[in-house]
């Protein structure tokens, strides 16, 4: 076995902690199956199913209906139209679908949940209703769409993603589904991810809430409604999804703009910096870990998708009952299992490789005013940037042609660095945002704001 497998494979106690989380979940959930995938490093380590038929169990083939998880599909498409050029995410929804009475919504908002769009359709229960209810927009939207203000804060909105489906289609001009199989499904290799349930998959089950009894659920087409929770999927399709979520793929999204989809573009939720909605993707932190994802239900199904960066690690959790099961929260479980009892190895350290000029002479103390920080160089190119001593506002920075950087992370992202140089080419100060950071404490020879005082520093008299 070689090193590599070798560190993928999960001890025996590992194994049998994440088996004991999937049979107390089934148990007190009382669904009648249940399946999960944990993954690490995009390959499968472990996977696990409970049922209540005797002598067999799901596996990684078998379809569930993965309800909101569809959402997520649904974003990476839009953000396809984006990287394309055929649409930018502030533009207003109007622009490209006009008459929908959300004209004003920005597709980012819509992707963020933050286009103040009331959370579900007018009228009858539409997850469990006949699609004919609904033949367009308008009867997906009402004649009071509206519950906020665009822009002011996050309310989910099942209404929203269909509206963003029907911009798919609008600069597409095909339907939702053919574009998400040619552009997405196919591609990654996900050929049992569907709108409709393909053999072999579970059947749709409500367990009464104070009795041992089940009742089959109807799987009602959505219809319109389709870009918001249509999708069938399986646990093998789903961590295959899950590591393109971490690394992206460049035949469908590069890294840097599945990155993006991660990143927290909705309120925060409160007493954490990092939770929230981002792109698509939910947002949250779980025991001081940054976990994105997202889950889903639908009447008979309830889902889980969940993925740890820092670990990479995921793990997809699949159950066919209406309720019981919080699918989201053991994928959760599974992760932290995993990461507590085989925490992930760091990466060898190696030295800089690139035949560019190395810019060492960025590299070690600058000051912002009297606050010392360090900027170190990273094997990948990148510039890191932190207080020293002290927390506070650190990031990391990507290089561009024009010899910039740009912040990727943490208060500076999206932020521009520049190195001012003297006339001999030396750096005199580096730029950040208008934020001068210079060798010494308020460098005289430096364009600090404001000026320094012409004496200098001194002592009391």
């Amino acid at each position: 076995m070689d090193a590599l497998a070798e560190d993928l494979e999960l001890l025996p106690s590992t194994r049998r902690a994440l088996r004991h989380r999937l049979a107390v979940a089934q148990s007190e959930g009382r669904s009648p199956s249940l399946v999960a995938a944990v993954s690490r490093g995009g390959e499968v380590v472990w996977e696990g199913s409970r049922t209540s038929v005797e002598g067999h169990g799901p596996d990684g083939d078998v379809q569930y209906r993965i309800g909101s998880i569809t959402k997520t599909f649904t974003a990476v498409l839009v953000m396809r139209l984006r990287d394309e050029g055929l649409l930018d995410l502030s533009d207003p929804l109007g622009r490209h679908v006009p008459g929908t009475g959300a004209d004003e919504v920005t597709v980012a908002q819509l992707l963020a949940h933050t286009g103040g769009l009331a959370a579900e359709t007018p009228g009858q229960w539409w997850e469990r209703s006949s699609a004919e209810l609904r033949p367009g927009l308008a009867e997906v939207l009402g004649e009071e769409p509206f519950k906020h203000a665009p822009g002011r804060a996050f309310h989910y909105s099942n209404p929203g993603y269909t509206l963003l489906g029907s911009l798919v289609e609008a600069l597409r001009g095909k339907p939702w589904e053919q574009v998400l199989r040619a552009e997405v499904l196919e591609p990654l290799g996900l050929d049992r991810t569907s709108g409709e349930p393909r053999a072999p998959h579970a059947g749709g089950w409500a367990v009464h809430p104070w009795a041992d009894l089940m009742m089959p659920e109807p799987a009602e087409d959505l219809g319109v409604m389709a870009a918001a929770g249509q999708l069938w999927s399986t646990t093998g399709d789903l961590t295959r999804f899950a590591a393109f979520l971490l690394r992206g793929d460049e035949r469908v999204l590069s890294a840097e703009s599945v990155r993006e989809m991660r990143a927290a573009a909705a309120p925060a939720a409160p007493g954490s910096a990092d939770a929230g909605y981002g792109l698509g993707l939910q947002v949250n932190v779980c025991d001081g870990r940054r976990l994105v994802g997202h889950g889903g239900s639908l009447p008979g199904f309830v889902a889980g998708l969940w993925l740890s960066e820092e670990e990479d690690l995921t793990a997809v959790v699949l159950a066919n009952c209406t309720s019981g099961v919080p699918a989201s929260t053991v994928a959760t479980d599974l992760i932290g299992i995993v990461a507590e009892a085989e925490p992930r190895f760091p990466e060898p350290w190696r030295p800089f490789r690139e035949d560019d000029r190395v810019p060492l002479e960025l590299t070690g103390i600058w000051y912002w005013g009297t606050a010392a920080h360090v900027l170190r160089l990273r094997a990948d190119g990148s510039l890191e940037l932190g207080p020293v001593g002290v927390t506070g506002r650190s990031a990391r920075f990507r290089g561009e042609p024009d010899g910039s950087w740009t912040g990727l992370t943490g208060y500076y992202a999206g932020e521009t660095l520049r190195a001012v140089r003297r006339d001999d080419g030396t750096p005199s100060h580096l730029d950040l945002g208008s934020f001068v950071f210079t060798r010494e404490p308020y460098d005289p020879e430096a364009p600090v704001p404001g000026g320094v005082d012409p004496q200098g520093w001194r002592g009391i008299g």
